[in-house]
C-alpha cells in the first residue's frame, strides 16, 4: 500500500497556516485521486499528533523496506519560493522538526519527500525570507493570505501528477519531469 503523509498541525487554529501546507495538500490531493478512481490502493495520512511528534503517527504504518520505498511526506519549506515545489528522496531534514520526527523513527532518510514552497517572492523575483528564528516561527505559523492559498490549490494539480507518476512509473520520472 502506498503511504501519503501530509504535515501539520491538528486543530483549527492551525488550519490554514503554513506550516499545514502538508496537510492542506493531502486534503485536495486525496478528494483528486479518489475521484479518478486509482488503481492503486494509497492510504492519506494527516497526522492527529503536532508537528515535532509526527514520527509517531508515521512509525506504525511503515514496517518493511517495502513500505518504506512506498511513503512519500508532503510539507512546507520555507526555502522555496511559494507555489514551487521538489520531490527529493534519502535526504537530511534539513531543519524541518516534522520531517526529522519521521526520520528519528523510522531510523531512516531512505523515502520520498515533495516539498512545498512557502516563501514569499520579492519584486525582483528573488525569495524573500524572513530573518530570525522568531520572524521564521511567525511567518511559518502565520495563516496564508488568500492568493497565496490559491496558488497553493493550484500547485495541487501538479502534485497529483508527481504522485501518479511516482506510483505509477518511478521516484526517478517524477524527479526528471517535476523538478
Amino acid at each position: 500500500m502506498k503511504l501519503v503523509v501530509g504535515l501539520g498541525n491538528p486543530g483549527t487554529e492551525y488550519e490554514n497556516t503554513r506550516h499545514n501546507t502538508g496537510r492542506i495538500l493531502v486534503g485536495l490531493i486525496e478528494k483528486k485521486l479518489d475521484k479518478e478512481n486509482n488503481k492503486q490502493k494509497i492510504k492519506f495520512l494527516t497526522p492527529d499528533t503536532f508537528m515535532n511528534n509526527s514520527g509517531r503517527a508515521v512509525v506504525p504504518l511503515v514496517k518493511s523496506k517495502k513500505d518504506l520505498k512506498d511513503l512519500v511526506v508532503i510539507y512546507d519549506d520555507i526555502d522555496l519560493p511559494i507555489g514551487k515545489m521538489k520531490i527529493s528522496f534519502n535526504r537530511s531534514s534539513g531543519g524541518h522538526n516534522g520531517l526529522q520526527s519521521i526520520i528519528k523513527a523510522l531510523k531512516s532518510e531512505e523515502f520520498l519527500r515533495i516539498r512545498i514552497g512557502i516563501a514569499p517572492r520579492a519584486p525582483s523575483g528573488k525569495i524573500k525570507k524572513p530573518k530570525g528564528e522568531k520572524a521564521v516561527i511567525n511567518f511559518i505559523l502565520g495563516e496564508f493570505k488568500k492568493p497565496e492559498l490559491e496558488t497553493i490549490k493550484k500547485l495541487s494539480k501538479t502534485v497529483v501528477l508527481a504522485l501518479e507518476t511516482i506510483f505509477a512509473e518511478s521516484k526517478e520520472k517524477a524527479m526528471s519531469l517535476y523538478n
